[in-house]
């Protein structure tokens, strides 16, 4: 288990050692027309064992949904990376996990007489002010809540790949055609993002049909678990159901498994949250495709071994 803080150095040579072995890549997350479809191409997906996925980054060891914790996730060696994206005041997309500002950041200090201190009433420029860091240890003072197009350049910068939330989409009608245009801005929607690194995901199922409607191409998944009797009408519109570990059973996971998804594959399966060895164990062993997790380290070493 990754010790916070531990050393940087340490850490680099985890991700140095996993890089060469493959680490966690996999082209689990591929469009129409790709030559590896999900689940099949290189990395551990490969070999039968689930996707480890960095949930808000490596959150169990740094602030979530900070550029820290998707620097983090990678200097340990994951290559993919889950976040949540909302809407400011003035119509900017940022990278939060929660509809107010209170838990992760420091507004109420900063602003004491806006409570209750939703995202969606402060500016952008309001938001860049606040501490996101300091809540979780003062080694991470000063960290800010990123904007989409922030997170994504980063992620970009460390050849990492995305699974992105759209967040509480009924406060932020028509966020899901501005979270494709940010996207388009940075150059995730070429074709190998699409085909490789990028999948895109919601509680609400009219979110997750209206981005398949505008880009058919994208991968998407639905979150929540779906009555093996309703996932056909899923599967019209998304290719994976990811579902909260304890909702879940083997049998379930097969009904997923036995369904093609909206580009004619097979459906997968990615769970969360699960942060320690014996649920991620059971979870493989149920035939999940992808753990979601705070303690990608944890997870790895109890379903990959390395």
């Amino acid at each position: 288990m990754y010790v916070r803080p531990a050393a940087a150095a340490a850490a680099a040579f985890l991700g140095f050692t996993l890089t060469l072995l493959g680490g966690t890549a996999s082209y689990a997350a591929t469009g129409p027309g790709s030559a590896t479809g999900p689940g099949t191409g290189p990395g551990l997906a490969a070999l039968g064992d689930p996707v480890v996925y960095a949930h808000r980054g490596a959150s169990a060891y740094a602030p979530e949904n900070t550029l820290d914790a998707i620097d983090l996730a990678m200097q340990m060696g994951f290559d993919w990376v889950e976040n949540d994206v909302q809407r400011t005041k003035d119509d900017v997309l940022v990278v939060i996990h929660d509809d107010t500002l209170a838990r992760t950041t420091d507004v109420e200090q900063r602003f004491p007489d806006r409570a209750p201190w939703k995202v969606q009433d402060f500016t952008a420029a309001e938001i860049a002010q606040l501490d996101a860091g300091s809540w979780f240890g003062d080694e991470y003072a000063g960290a800010s809540v990123p904007t989409l197009r922030e997170y994504l350049d980063r992620v970009q910068s460390n050849r990492q790949r995305l699974l992105l939330e759209i967040k509480k989409p009924e406060l932020y009608p028509g966020i899901e055609e501005q979270t494709l245009k940010v996207l388009d801005e940075a150059g995730w929607l070429d074709a190998r993002h699409v085909a490789q690194r990028l999948v895109v995901q919601s509680f609400s199922a009219d979110s997750v049909r209206i981005v398949h409607g505008l880009r058919p191409d994208l991968v998407t998944a639905f979150l929540g678990t779906p009555t093996v009797a309703d996932l056909p009408r899923y599967a019209e519109f998304t290719d994976r159901i990811n579902p909260w570990h304890t909702t879940i059973s083997a049998d379930w996971v097969s009904a997923v498994h036995s369904l093609r998804g909206a580009h004619g594959k097979a459906m997968e399966v990615d769970t969360w949250i699960v942060d320690d060895a014996a649920t991620a164990r059971k979870v493989q062993d149920m035939g999940v495709d992808g753990i979601i997790t705070n303690a990608p380290d944890v997870v790895q070493d109890a379903v990959g071994g390395f």
